[in-house]
C-alpha cells in the first residue's frame, strides 16, 4: 500500500511539473521612468491625495504617499509636534529605490517648523533628494507668476494666519490682504465647499492692490476649480496643494504644460 502511494504522489509530482512553466520577462522603467515623487501626508488630511492624484496624472510619473501622525486641531503646538514624524515618514516611502523629490504636506507646521528643518528632516531618511513644501511651492510659485502683492486665505485661527502672513511678508513676499475662516479642525475644513472658498478668493482678489491669491493649507479643495475662478477673477490663484504638485513636477524635471490646472501649470521655470 505504501509503495502505491509513493508511486501515485511521483505520478502528481511529474504531472504538476509539466503543468508549471518558468516564464520569461523583461524589465523596463516602471511607472516612474519620468519621475518619482514621495509624498508625506498628515493622518488627518482628507483632500491632497486627492488632488495630487488629478495634478500629477502623467504618463511616466509615479507619486507614492506615506502618513504621519498629527492632532486634528491646528495650533501651533500641535503643528510643533510633527517634527520628529517627519523623517519616519519620508524612510518609508519605496525604501531604498530612487525618488527624485520628496515633499511634505503641511504649510502651517512647514512655517512653524521653517522650511530649512522640514527638509533637513526629510533627508535625514532621503539623502541629497530634492525636497518641497507648501510653503516653499507657494513662494516660488508666486514669484513665477510674478505676483508682486498676495491675497492670503486660511482656514486657520488668526494667530496662524498673522504668523503665515509675516513669515512670508519675511520671506520677500508682499501679503497686502487677508482672511481666514478661523476653524481650527483639519478634519472640518476638509469639508469647507467650493463655494465658500470662491466667494472668498473673489472677495479678497477683486481689490486693485491685489495680483494674485493664495489659498493656504492642504486640507483646502480647490484644484478642480482654479481655472475657472482665474478666469472670473483675471488674476492667477494657487493654493497649498496646488503650488506643490507644480513645483514638485518642475524640480522632478517634468515640463508638461497642463493649462487645464490654471496659469501656474503652463510656467516651466523655477528655482532648483
Amino acid at each position: 500500500m505504501g509503495r502505491q502511494c509513493e508511486g501515485a504522489s511521483k505520478v502528481d509530482n511529474q504531472q504538476r511539473d509539466e503543468r508549471y512553466q518558468k516564464l520569461d520577462f523583461a524589465l523596463d522603467e516602471g511607472i516612474s521612468r519620468r519621475a518619482a515623487i514621495g509624498l508625506v501626508v498628515l493622518a488627518t488630511d482628507h483632500t491632497i491625495e486627492y488632488e495630487w492624484r488629478r495634478l500629477l496624472d502623467l504618463d511616466g510619473v509615479g507619486f507614492y504617499e506615506s502618513r504621519v501622525f498629527n492632532a486634528a486641531e491646528v495650533t501651533p503646538e500641535t503643528l510643533r509636534e510633527m517634527d520628529s514624524r517627519i523623517a519616519p515618514g519620508a524612510a518609508v516611502i519605496l525604501p531604498g529605490e530612487r525618488l527624485d523629490v520628496v515633499a511634505f504636506g503641511c504649510t502651517s507646521a512647514s512655517m512653524v517648523l521653517g522650511e530649512s528643518r522640514v527638509m533637513e528632516r526629510i533627508r535625514e531618511s532621503r539623502p541629497h533628494v530634492k525636497c518641497t513644501t507648501p510653503v516653499t511651492a507657494a513662494r516660488i510659485a508666486l514669484n513665477s507668476l510674478r505676483a508682486r502683492r498676495v491675497a492670503l486665505v486660511t482656514p486657520y485661527l488668526r494667530e496662524i494666519t498673522e504668523s503665515m502672513k509675516d513669515y512670508l511678508n519675511e520671506r520677500g513676499m508682499n501679503i497686502v490682504r487677508m482672511g481666514s475662516f478661523e476653524h481650527s479642525n483639519d478634519n472640518e475644513v476638509a469639508r469647507i465647499d467650493a463655494q465658500s472658498v470662491r466667494n472668498a478668493i473673489l472677495a479678497l482678489g477683486r481689490h486693485d492692490d491685489v495680483d494674485a491669491v493664495f489659498v493656504s493649507c492642504t486640507s483646502v479643495r480647490l484644484a478642480d476649480h482654479v481655472a475657472a475662478i482665474e478666469r472670473e477673477l483675471g488674476k492667477p490663484v494657487t493654493s497649498s496643494n496646488h503650488a506643490m504638485a507644480w513645483h514638485a513636477l518642475r524640480l522632478a524635471g517634468v515640463e508638461d504644460e497642463l493649462p487645464q490646472f490654471g496659469h501656474l501649470f503652463t510656467v516651466q521655470s523655477v528655482e532648483r
